[in-house]
């Protein structure tokens, strides 16, 4: 999607009348035309209140509190764990959800888990940014061996897409998200890349619906089935 604007011109006062009818309308053509701006639709941070909450085919999300800078958003046990990443409450910064604590019981925690940034607003079709992180591994053999993973993250927002999940049809915009692992405990020398693709919704207020390049019990793609904003 693309917004578009014709800014004012002008053209001197002596040149205009020394021109012929015919170079005046090329001028004129050739003035508007240039002047044609072209912007990609840009969408800011949704405003969420507590009590908001979607119903996934994998899980559920609420949102159960709120203060002027940020959210506190609860993951139910059954969302997907890459989502969550062995969480259930994260506090989001209100201007860009980004991932900035997690909630241990009543207690604050920096978060220091990956997807910090799965959401960073404003997004438009283009844009791009990068993050890194290192934490235990969530699942597979590395996680059962509980070790320490470095991972570099890549984001992607690629272009606008009318899509249809349970909950509906939506335009959405489609997001990019490549983790790589680049070294683990018991193995340094790990080069490891998983991709997922994610689509939002401006009016869901959230993804709609999210695949990945893997699958396993406790990694499976889901859609939204429902949502419900309070007033």
């Amino acid at each position: 999607m693309i917004q578009a604007s014709i800014p004012k011109f002008k053209l001197t006062t002596s040149r205009w009348r020394a021109c012929s009818e015919e170079d005046k309308f090329l001028r004129l053509a050739n003035c508007v035309v240039s002047s044609y701006v072209v912007r990609p639709r840009k969408d800011e941070a949704p405003i969420w209140n507590v009590g908001d909450k979607w119903v996934f085919t994998a899980g559920a999300m609420e949102i159960v509190d709120a203060d002027q800078k940020s959210y506190s958003v609860n993951f139910s046990d059954d969302i997907c764990i890459l989502e969550r990443q062995g969480l259930n409450g994260i506090i989001l910064d209100k201007s860009t959800l980004n991932r900035i604590y997690a909630l241990e019981g009543n207690k604050r925690k920096k978060y220091t888990w990956g997807r910090a940034k799965i959401l960073n607003f404003p997004i438009f079709a283009g844009k791009k940014w990068e993050s890194a992180y290192s934490a235990t591994a969530l699942y597979g053999l590395a996680g059962s061996l509980r070790e320490t993973c470095d991972n570099n993250e890549s984001f992607q927002i690629m272009d606008w897409e009318d899509i249809e999940v349970p909950a509906g049809k939506f335009k959405t915009v489609k997001m990019e998200y490549i983790r790589t692992t680049i070294r683990c405990t018991y193995a340094p020398g790990l080069d490891v890349k998983r991709k997922t693709l994610y689509w939002y919704s401006p009016d869901a207020k959230y993804f709609v619906r999210a695949k990945y390049d893997f699958r396993s019990e406790i990694v499976k793609d889901w859609e939204l089935i429902s949502f419900h904003f309070k007033k």
